[in-house]
C-alpha cells in the first residue's frame, strides 16, 4: 500500500508538472517572441555600430575590466585566474574542436553544461566507466605483453650456461664429476666476463620503456627472439642427450660447452644490434609530414624500416618540431561586409505599388558583369590588420616585461637592501604590471585558455629564481610552442589511428603513403620518396681553358 501511495503521488506530481509546462509553453512563447524581436533590434544596432574591440587595445573596456579585477585580486593575495577559461579548459590543442566564436569575448562567454538526470539514478557514464576500465586494463596488458615475453626468453637464455655448469656440482643428480683444473678455471673466468658483457649489452639494447604499442608484430624483433629460443632449446637438447645421459665425467668439457653457448648468444646480440639499430641509420628515403587542417609540413630523411615503425618515428618528430595546433586561430573575428549591390529590389506582391526596396545585407545577389568578387581583398586586409595588432600588442608586452624585470635585483647584489623577498613573493609583486599586456596578447593570439594565473606566476618565479631575462620569460608566450610542451593536451598515453593501403609490418618503399589521425580534426599525411642515385662525373680543371674574353658593344661603357 505504501508503494502504491508513493506511485500515486508521483503520478499526481507528474500530471501537475505537465500542465504547468504546457501553460509555461503557451505564455512563454509570447514572451520569447517579444524578447526575440527586441534582441534582433539590438543585434542589428550592434552590427551597425560595428564590433572593432581589438582595433584600439587601449579602449578595450572588457580587457580593462578583467585586468583591473585581476590586479585587485593580486593585491589582495588571491590565487585566482586572470584569464577566464570557462568551458574551453578541456580543449586538446593537438586535436581540439573549435567552437563557433562570433566576438572577441570567446574566452569569457564559453559555457559548458554537463551532467545526467534520471529518476532511477542511472547514467550512461556508469557504463562508459566500466568499458574504459576494461579497455585500460587490456591496453596495459597488450602494451607490456611483448616486453614480458622477450624478458622471459632472454632470462632463460642468460641463466642456461650457469645452470649447465652448476648442475654437475650439486648432489641431486648423482653425477660423478672430476675436479676443475687450471685450464678449466681459465674457461670459467672467460665465461664470467662474457656473461657480464652480454648482460650489459642486453640491458643497453633491450631494457627500455616501450615507445609505442604497435598494431602488428615487429618482424625483426620476433626473428631475434626466435633465434634465441631455438638456440637455447638446441643447446639444452644436446646437453641432455650427449652429456647427461652418457655421464660425461670431464668437467672441462661441460665448461667449454657452456662457453660455446655464451659465444653464440653474443653473436645473436650483435645481429640484433645490426638489424634493430644500425639498419635504419643509413638515409634512404625522404619523408614529408603534412598536418591537416592548418597545412603545416616538415621533411625528414629516414632509413629502411617498417611502416608502423615509420609512423612511430614520424610521431616523435611531430611532437618535437610541429607547433601546437590552435583551433581558435581558424575562427578569427571578421568585420561584417557592407557591400552595396548594383540591383534594385521591388516588392511585387506587397502594397507598396512597385516602389524600390533597399537591399538587405543578408541577401545574396549575383555579381554584375563589371564587378568582381572582392572576398580575397577582404581576407587580405583582415589578415594584415590582425598581424598589425599582434605586433603592436607584442611590442607593448615586451616593454612592460622589461620594465617589470628592471625592478627585481638579487639580494646580494644590491648594497644596503633590507628584507629580501623569495622568488614567489617577487613574482607576486611585479605580476600586476604584466597582467594587462599579457592578457591582451594572449587574447589576440588565442592562447588564453592554455595559461592560468598559477601557471604564469610559477613560470615568472622560476625565471626570477634563475636570473633569466624578460625575453626568456616571454619566450613561452611569443609562439604557440611545440606540441610536447602543451600542458593542456598532453597525457601519458596519446592515441593515434594508423591507416595505410599496405600491410603495416612491411618495409617502406618509394611512394608509400600512410595517415595518422587523432580524433576527428588533426591528421598527419606521410608520403615517402626514395632518395635518387647520384651519378658524379669527374672533370679536370684546366689552366689553359681558364681564360676569358670581353664582348663589347656600342652602348657599353668600359
Amino acid at each position: 500500500m505504501e508503494t502504491e501511495s508513493v506511485r500515486s503521488g508521483r503520478s499526481d506530481r507528474s500530471s501537475h508538472s505537465q500542465v504547468a509546462r504546457q501553460h509555461h509553453r503557451i505564455h512563454g512563447g509570447r514572451r520569447s517572441a517579444h524578447r526575440s524581436s527586441r534582441s534582433s533590434d539590438a543585434e542589428s544596432q550592434r552590427l551597425r555600430r560595428g564590433t572593432d574591440r581589438d582595433t584600439d587595445p587601449d579602449t578595450d573596456r572588457d580587457d580593462r575590466s578583467v585586468s583591473t579585477r585581476a590586479s585587485r585580486r593580486m593585491r589582495h593575495g588571491l590565487a585566482s585566474e586572470f584569464i577566464p577559461e570557462g568551458g574551453v579548459t578541456a580543449v586538446d590543442y593537438s586535436r581540439g574542436r573549435p567552437p563557433v566564436v562570433h566576438d572577441d569575448d570567446w574566452g569569457d562567454n564559453t559555457t559548458v553544461v554537463t551532467g545526467a538526470t534520471s529518476e532511477i539514478g542511472f547514467s550512461v557514464e556508469d557504463v562508459r566507466i566500466g568499458k574504459d576500465l576494461e579497455e585500460h586494463i587490456g591496453f596495459r596488458c597488450a602494451r607490456y605483453l611483448g616486453f614480458v615475453l622477450a624478458a622471459i626468453i632472454s632470462f632463460l637464455a642468460f641463466i642456461s650456461p650457469v645452470a649447465m655448469i652448476v648442475l654437475p656440482k650439486i648432489n641431486v643428480l648423482d653425477w660423478p664429476m672430476d675436479s676443475c683444473k687450471p685450464d678449466c678455471e681459465g674457461l670459467l673466468l672467460g665465461l664470467g666476463f662474457k656473461l657480464l658483457i652480454l648482460l650489459l649489452g642486453s640491458w643497453a639494447l633491450f631494457i627500455r620503456r616501450p615507445k609505442a604499442t604497435l598494431p602488428r608484430i615487429d618482424i625483426l624483433r620476433a626473428i631475434v627472439l626466435f633465434l634465441v629460443f631455438i638456440l637455447t632449446f638446441a643447446y639444452w637438447l644436446f646437453y641432455g642427450v650427449r652429456i647427461y645421459l652418457k655421464n660425461d665425467v670431464q668437467y672441462v668439457n661441460i665448461v667449454a660447452f657452456s662457453g660455446s653457448l655464451v659465444d653464440a648468444l653474443l653473436f645473436v646480440h650483435y645481429l640484433s644490434v645490426v638489424l634493430l639499430e644500425l639498419r635504419q641509420l643509413q638515409p634512404q628515403y625522404v619523408v614529408k609530414v603534412t598536418r591537416s587542417p592548418d597545412g603545416e609540413s616538415m621533411s625528414y630523411t629516414v632509413g629502411q624500416m617498417t611502416i608502423q615503425n615509420l609512423a612511430v618515428w614520424c610521431l616523435e618528430q611531430y611532437y618535437k618540431d610541429f607547433q601546437v595546433y590552435n583551433p581558435y586561430l581558424e575562427c578569427l573575428p571578421r568585420k561584417s561586409s557592407q557591400r552595396v549591390t548594383g540591383f534594385k529590389i521591388y516588392e511585387v506582391d506587397g502594397v507598396s505599388g512597385g516602389a524600390p526596396v533597399a537591399p538587405s545585407h543578408g541577401m545574396l545577389s549575383p555579381p554584375s558583369g563589371g564587378h568582381r568578387d572582392t572576398g580575397h581583398n577582404d581576407r587580405f586586409y583582415e589578415e594584415q590588420e590582425y598581424e598589425r595588432r599582434v605586433r603592436r600588442r607584442r611590442a607593448r608586452l615586451v616593454v612592460a616585461a622589461e620594465e617589470a624585470f628592471n625592478h627585481v635585483r638579487r639580494y646580494d647584489k644590491e648594497p644596503g637592501a633590507v628584507g629580501g623577498m623569495s622568488p614567489d613573493e617577487a613574482a607576486q609583486a611585479i605580476f600586476p604590471t604584466l597582467v594587462r599586456p599579457l592578457q591582451k596578447y594572449l587574447r589576440i593570439t588565442r592562447q588564453q585558455p592554455r595559461y592560468t594565473t598559477e601557471n604564469v606566476l610559477r613560470h615568472l618565479a622560476l625565471c626570477i629564481s634563475y636570473e633569466l631575462s624578460s625575453k626568456a620569460f616571454l619566450e613561452r608566450y611569443m609562439t604557440q610552442g611545440a606540441v610536447i610542451w602543451n600542458d593542456k593536451g598532453m597525457a601519458d598515453t596519446q592515441k593515434w589511428v594508423l591507416m595505410s593501403d599496405r600491410l603495416l609490418s612491411r618495409s617502406v618503399g618509394n611512394g608509400t603513403r600512410l595517415q595518422l589521425k587523432q580524433g576527428s580534426d588533426v591528421g598527419l599525411l606521410v608520403v615517402v620518396r626514395r632518395i635518387p642515385h647520384f651519378n658524379l662525373v669527374e672533370q679536370v680543371f684546366s689552366e689553359k681553358l681558364n681564360k676569358f674574353v670581353l664582348r663589347l658593344n656600342s652602348e657599353m661603357a668600359v
